[in-house]
């Protein structure tokens, strides 16, 4: 049996300074590392110089996503990831960065030679065809959200509809005790963000990032509002309308293939932004709160569902995932819970209430990783065998990152302030959750609650 394993395990953990975390398989059958730990499979030497090349999650991510490094069969791919996320971020071992430079040193040296006995030295394989290249224009100026958008959401409706199940609904679920299936929990959160916008028959509801219009869709049918959907995915939007056609709702919800920064017709009664403003980018976010209060009318709720990073030290530059940044969501940027609030402060509104729903994530991120893999061959006949493996790795990383409180998500209820300084909530947390309105002193306009006034059209 060869020695490939043995020789390339050896190397790396010599330039790395500890043991790898993981078994490895070469391609000639033999195996090293550590009984017992999960197993990946390089299946070639292109794998390997993807690795050498680009060390890291990047290499890591073009080998998986070519199919040139697999998990083995007996092998979790959870169990893969966690060990990987363990061993990165390990602040008590020694921290080596990996790039060029570091192979001219001893250990890089004995690397490159064990990488050149193994016929794996050679030209940079090119990337997979499902990585983003080039990008044109300014980042998060209209020409070129869209072009991110697309490549993330324009993959095919029937694709998302096998990962997502029949809610279409593509943000974290609401996993309450008597949730017993995805789409209860989905029902669940859909209804949740309702209740803490204080929606009432007649009132006017704008759905940022509308997806295929499952939020508007339950707002008119359980709520009785009048809705706004704007996306500019031009696949969300077909499927929207479909839907909205189906259920026979036309004459209540509007789906727009329209920027937010294009919306002309405010005031709204309530803005739900759910899963879209992680595509708005650092730069933009005051403008893109602005914009919500400006669309908003005094004493609306404005419902912002976003995924949340943890603070940086001091110093420290913000990086974006370069696995996530080329192949999943081009240009997307994650902010601290607490920079969030703060921008939505800065715009005006008042921030009233913040949940995190963290764990909700992880356990719906892993109920879609069991929709594809569940439905495996009909989404590689649908998109492709490198875009399936996308998304696996995607979803099942971002389950991993969820679980291990790498990343949040966070639910922040912000009102716009009537002139005279009333948030137009109920007293109590209960209350306005219930959706039970207060009952006022009639003629006190300072203390309008929301759901006692009619619809702002």
């Amino acid at each position: 049996m060869g020695q490939h394993a043995q020789q390339l395990v050896g190397a790396v953990e010599e330039l790395l300074g500890r043991p790898v975390p993981l078994r490895v398989r070469a391609w000639d059958g033999s195996q090293a590392g550590p009984a017992g730990a999960p197993t990946v499979v390089l299946r070639n030497r292109r794998a390997l110089r993807r690795l050498l090349w680009a060390p890291g999650e990047l290499g890591l991510a073009r080998a998986y996503v070519s199919g040139d490094l697999e998990v083995a069969p007996d092998t979790d791919l959870y169990e893969v990831l966690a060990a990987v996320t363990a061993f990165a971020e390990d602040g008590a071992a020694p921290r080596p960065r990996i790039g060029p430079r570091d192979y001219l040193g001893a250990p890089g040296r004995r690397l490159l030679a064990a990488a050149l006995r193994l016929g794996a030295v050679g030209p940079n394989p090119a990337p997979p065809a499902e990585e983003v290249h080039r990008r044109r224009g300014r980042a998060h100026s209209r020409r070129r959200d869209r072009a991110a958008i697309s490549h993330h959401y324009d993959v095919g409706n029937d694709f998302y509809r096998l990962v997502l199940g029949p809610s279409m609904v593509y943000s974290c679920a609401y996993w309450e005790p008597a949730a017993k299936s995805l789409e209860d929990a989905q029902a669940a959160k859909l209804d949740l963000i309702c209740r803490k916008l204080g929606l009432r028959p007649g009132m006017r509801l704008l759905d940022v990032g509308c997806g295929w219009g499952s939020l508007v869709l339950h707002a008119a049918r359980h709520h009785g509002v009048r809705a706004v959907g704007v996306s500019i995915s031009t696949e969300q939007v077909a499927l929207a309308r479909q839907r909205v056609a189906e259920a026979g709702l036309a004459d209540r919800i509007e789906i727009r293939l329209q920027d937010y920064r294009e919306v002309p017709d405010g005031p709204f009664d309530a803005v739900s932004s759910v899963g879209m403003a992680e595509h708005v980018g650092s730069a933009q976010y005051l403008l893109y709160a602005r914009h919500l209060h400006d669309l908003l009318a005094p004493g609306g709720r404005l419902l912002n569902h976003q995924i949340a990073r943890r603070p940086l030290p001091p110093g420290e530059a913000y990086r974006l995932s370069p696995f996530i940044d080329r192949y999943v969501f081009p240009d997307g940027e994650l902010s601290p819970v607490g920079t969030t609030v703060s921008r939505l402060e800065e715009a005006g509104f008042e921030v009233r209430d913040v949940e995190a729903l963290r764990e909700h994530y992880g356990r719906t991120l892993r109920e879609w990783v069991a929709n594809l893999e569940a439905h495996w061959p009909e989404a590689v006949a649908l998109a492709g065998r490198g875009r399936a493996r996308v998304w696996r790795l995607y979803m099942a990383a971002s389950a991993v990152s969820f679980e291990q409180n790498h990343i949040g998500i966070n639910q922040v209820l912000a009102v716009r302030p009537t002139p005279a300084g009333a948030s137009g909530l109920p007293p109590t947390r209960p209350q306005w959750l219930a959706g039970a309105a207060e009952q006022h002193r009639p003629g006190d306009a300072r203390d309008t609650d929301l759901g006692d006034r009619p619809s702002v059209r």
